[in-house]
């Protein structure tokens, strides 16, 4: 009996560093493209900031890349700026977005449901820079919102629409709203429509219900669209510098100027890493508050 099993065992045990190679070969692509785009950028980038140009071609160890960050009020009250703006931007995305999951997973049936996810879904089939042009040609002072009101009798005249918080915020938010309404409305579509009957037979009203039973099941979907809508609003370039014009005073514009317009390379890498240290500390406890862990969070996403 033991010798008719030892043949499949060292058989098994031959193949097994085979399997591994090829396990090794399939994830090697992978790891080449996260060791070369995403690990090396980042270790150059840390590098360079670290770095104090004392002579032409010449530089030395150093934090003034970061004191300076510090010392001078333009950035830092640009960062704070950005920080609050995109915190109030994921809100208003989730705001909107959780009614618009509620209808699609647990309203809407058969082809209403599949139509009105591919509505939400039809403005990101054309690019960020059409979208944000959009908005511009709709909200400028010849546009068309600022003659109608116009028309309307609400304003004497057309009046600029652009340039304005407000502006960015609706920018920041309909950029972003799909990447908060996906994980939302999987997670919903997960929820028993029993549990909800049952409370109400208990007694239950409309807002115990959202607060004590649907809140605390989306909760896996919410953090994920926050995480993701936040980090996409906190990186975002183009839709603050459209919308909002010169003084829109976004962060990631000062580290394009930092880059491409002054050539300050080691200054721009270090707002870069200041950035990415905000966003890093933000999601940490927006995790740690909702009591979400980072890897359920990214599943959902």
């Amino acid at each position: 009996m033991t010798a008719a099993v030892l043949p499949g065992a060292a058989t098994r045990a031959a193949a097994a560093p085979g399997r591994r190679i090829a396990f090794l070969l399939l994830l090697a692509p992978a790891l080449v493209w996260l060791f070369g785009l995403v690990v090396l950028p980042h270790v150059e980038l840390a590098i360079l900031s670290l770095h104090e140009r004392v002579a032409p071609r010449v530089f030395a160890w150093s934090f003034a890349q970061y004191r300076t960050f510090f010392e001078e009020p333009l950035y830092w009250h640009t960062f704070v700026r950005t920080a609050v703006m995109s915190v109030a931007a994921t809100a208003c995305t989730l705001a909107i977005a959780f009614p618009i999951a509620w209808y699609i997973a647990k309203i809407a049936q058969g082809r209403a449901r599949s139509l009105l996810f591919v509505l939400a879904l039809i403005p990101f089939w054309v690019s960020e820079t059409v979208r944000t042009l959009g908005w511009m040609i709709l909200l400028r002072e010849s546009g068309v919102l600022p003659r109608l009101l116009a028309g309307l009798g609400i304003t004497a005249a057309p009046v600029e629409l652009l340039y304005h918080d407000a502006t960015i915020l609706v920018g920041l938010v309909y950029t972003s709203l799909l990447f908060m309404l996906v994980p939302l409305v999987n997670v919903l579509e997960t929820l028993d429509d029993a549990l909800i009957e049952a409370a109400y037979d208990l007694g239950g009203n409309g807002w115990s219900i959202l607060r004590r039973i649907v809140i605390p099941h989306a909760a896996p979907g919410i953090a994920a669209g926050a995480v993701v809508v936040f980090m996409l609003t906190l990186g975002n370039y183009l839709t603050p510098a459209l919308l909002g014009g010169k003084d829109s005073l976004w962060f990631t514009e000062q580290i394009y100027a930092q880059f491409i317009t002054r050539f300050n390379w080691e200054q721009g890498a270090a707002f870069g890493f200041l950035l990415l240290a905000l966003s890093t500390v933000i999601v940490w406890l927006g995790l740690r508050i909702s009591g979400q862990r980072f890897d359920d969070v990214m599943r959902r996403a």
